[in-house]
């Protein structure tokens, strides 16, 4: 658990600041652990008959964590409905009926628990991303849409948990992933958003994407949010300076002095990229990669020891195997534009699902004729079962892309994923 205070910054700072402003403190979100934010923290902590020190420790952090998790629960007293419960709550009696399943609105028995839903929505545009933040949203659309699955289909080096969502009851199997490189990291709140709004639409709670009720009778979504936990971490200043875990990151990146650190940094924790690990024409991806200079752990472009040598890729290869999609599409940054073959590998009708995702995002579908490539995701995938694959590169820019630039680039993201979910 982390303590973060007064001079402290990064995504556990973006993190306190986002909890406090959803609990009616009014704060600049800016990932600066200042005065403001340290008084901030002393009055939620006197509200909740705590120590008020300022410092965010683990029983701060555990107060402050229903505001991160979007949930709570109540026990209901003599005289209460759920209209009354909502508004003290800042919630709706929709959202509390959803999440509460078989709920009698008119008989509400005393004493009985129930769980709470708050009345934002989880995923924010307005901070840095971290593993925790992550895990957090991931519980709280479980427990604010019980038709949302949660399962944990792996652990990073650094034993942090890959979670995997799914939604859906159909035959069709799509699945999306986001953060494979962790200085892709705002991948995760794009795929995490698209997830919010299905989900909040199939529950009647508003109307941000289409054909929600046919595709959850024609199809599962299966989405893990975050492949790469420890990377992230790394890049959005969530692993401390001092630390064993990043020196180590250090000295691996100073086999390549000329990325930066740590913003250059897409490999996972043990210096291997991610997207080269798969056993697609792995060897001669790393000639390839050798041949450039890439021969030692580092911030990217290393491929490992082997196809599958570190465990972020082996959980991704594994969860793929057993449940044996249909379609598979993994988001990237940046160049606005969608990869849908490998090499020779022409799954059927990826073309055609290629053209309609351009058509309705504005990005160039990119047609190679030769391997451009070795070992990504989507090459394995392709080659193993010649089903329809993508790579998405979302936004333009400088990784890591800036949270202030999501609202500008979510948008064509989210037609490419309906697209996808629409013709898989």
């Amino acid at each position: 658990m982390f303590v973060i205070k007064e001079g402290d910054g990064g995504s556990y700072a973006y993190m306190v600041q986002l909890a406090l402003a959803r609990a009616g403190y009014p704060l600049i979100i800016d990932g600066i652990f200042g005065g403001r934010t340290k008084a901030a923290v002393i009055d939620f902590q006197k509200s909740r008959g705590l120590t008020p020190d300022g410092i965010v420790g683990k029983n701060t952090f555990l107060a402050l964590r229903e505001f991160l998790t979007g949930y709570t629960y109540y026990t209901v007293k003599q005289g209460d409905t759920l209209y009354k419960i909502a508004g003290r709550f800042n919630s709706s009696v929709a959202a509390l009926r959803v999440a509460n399943e078989g709920i009698d609105p008119n008989n509400l028995e005393v004493g009985k628990q129930i769980k709470v839903i708050y009345g934002f929505n989880l995923v924010s545009d307005k901070v840095q991303y971290n593993s925790l933040l992550g895990e957090l949203i991931a519980e709280g659309l479980a427990a604010r849409y019980p038709f949302v699955g949660l399962n944990i289909i792996g652990r990073s080096v650094l034993g942090r948990p890959i979670a995997a969502l799914n939604m859906g009851v159909g035959a069709k199997k799509v699945f999306f992933n986001a953060t494979h490189h962790a200085n892709e990291w705002i991948t995760t709140p794009m795929l995490l958003k698209y997830f919010e709004q299905y989900a909040k639409t199939k529950a009647g709670l508003e109307n941000t994407v289409d054909n929600a009720n046919e595709l959850f009778n024609s199809t599962t979504l299966y989405a893990v949010p975050m492949v790469n936990p420890d990377g992230t971490d790394l890049v959005t200043g969530a692993i401390e300076k001092d630390s064993e875990v990043y020196l180590d990151a250090l000295q691996f990146a100073a086999n390549y002095p000329f990325i930066p650190f740590p913003s250059g940094w897409k490999a996972n924790i043990r210096g291997t990229d991610l997207n080269l690990n798969y056993p697609a024409m792995w060897e001669q991806g790393r000639e390839v990669k050798f041949a450039a200079g890439f021969t030692l752990p580092g911030p990217a472009n290393y491929v490992g020891t082997a196809p599958l040598s570190e465990v972020e890729a082996r959980a991704v290869y594994n969860y793929s195997v057993n449940m044996n999609f249909d379609l598979t599409l993994s988001l990237h940054t940046q160049g606005q534009e969608i990869y849908w073959r490998f090499g020779d590998y022409e799954p059927q009708r990826g073309r055609e699902i290629g053209i309609k995702m351009a058509a309705a995002s504005g990005y160039t579908l990119t047609d190679p004729v030769q391997f451009q490539s070795y070992g990504g995701y989507k090459d394995w995938f392709i080659m193993t079962y010649l089903r329809p694959g993508y790579t998405v590169e979302a936004g333009l820019g400088t990784n890591p892309l800036p949270i202030s630039s999501f609202n500008e680039f979510y948008p064509p993201v989210k037609s490419i994923l309906q697209v996808a979910m629409e013709n898989a």
